[in-house]
């Protein structure tokens, strides 16, 4: 009989969480070693990182800290070889600009899609490239609702997401021979420092919080069980998917209740 319990233990495996200094990465890098993995905690932000493993290590966990630009090509593929063994990776980086479309600079296109779009791509080709050598893995990069519903001022961020979800399908597609898994995690609005600017506008704050069915922002941990589910061996015939951790914003249509 098959031992289920052990379905979402990463005892002695590696993952290497890149944005691990703050918000989901900091989470999720925490998560992770809770269930016995050796994390990587990797991030553009160096001294962030490595305050994250070692508080990771005072725990009694295992850890280690990167400084990673993870647009720069040679760079992730240098960390990505540089462990025995690679078993998870997790990209959460992101940035947004938050304007209308016919407001939008050249420059802060290429910024928004160079960072979100391309980081990805960056991210999911090594780990691919690395994974495929080793005869499995597991890549969970970080789409977000926007890559199904967007909003006015939310064009180019949406277009990154929607286009970070489509480029994971198509490497699940790829990898799935060499027993890859490439999955994609779709947050609602969480409280992190990307989404300050919104947190200090009460009113852009709760107008969030009402799409939400439980009428509230997440937490940057409540997107951990999503990262360890897809992490774990308890989604092994799980890939090309859009996990979607955000409080039911897109099953419920608006903000209105009717008096049923």
């Amino acid at each position: 009989m098959k031992d289920y319990s052990k379905l979402f233990d990463l005892t002695g495996r590696t993952a290497l969480v890149i944005g691990a200094a703050s918000g989901i990465g900091r989470e999720a890098a925490r998560g992770l070693a809770a269930f016995g993995a050796n994390v990587a905690c990797a991030d553009l932000d160096g001294a962030g990182a490595a305050g994250v493993a070692t508080s990771i290590m005072d725990a009694g966990q295992s850890a280690s800290s990167h400084t990673l630009d993870f647009t720069d090509r040679a760079a992730v593929d240098r960390l990505v070889r540089s462990f025995p063994r690679l078993d998870a990776v997790i990209a959460t980086p992101s940035i947004n600009v938050r304007k209308p479309l016919l407001d939008v600079s050249e420059d802060e296109f290429d910024r928004v899609i160079g960072i979100n779009l391309k980081g990805a791509f960056v991210t999911m080709t090594a780990a691919g490239r690395r994974m495929s050598e080793d005869g499995g893995g597991s890549i969970i990069l970080f789409s977000s609702i926007r890559s199904e519903v967007v909003e006015p001022g939310q064009g180019v961020y949406a277009a990154t997401k929607a286009g970070t979800l489509q480029m994971s399908r198509a490497l699940a597609a790829e990898l799935g021979p060499r027993n890859v898994r490439v999955n994609a995690i779709a947050p609602g609005v969480v409280e992190t420092p990307l989404t300050a600017q919104i947190k200090q506008n009460r009113e852009w704050y709760d107008a969030y919080a009402s799409k939400s069915v439980f009428g509230r922002w997440s937490q940057p941990s409540e997107l951990v069980g999503a990262v360890v589910f897809l992490a774990s061996d308890a989604s092994s015939y799980v890939t090309g998917t859009l996990l979607k951790v955000e409080g039911g914003w897109t099953a419920a249509d608006g903000r209105f209740t009717p008096p049923l």
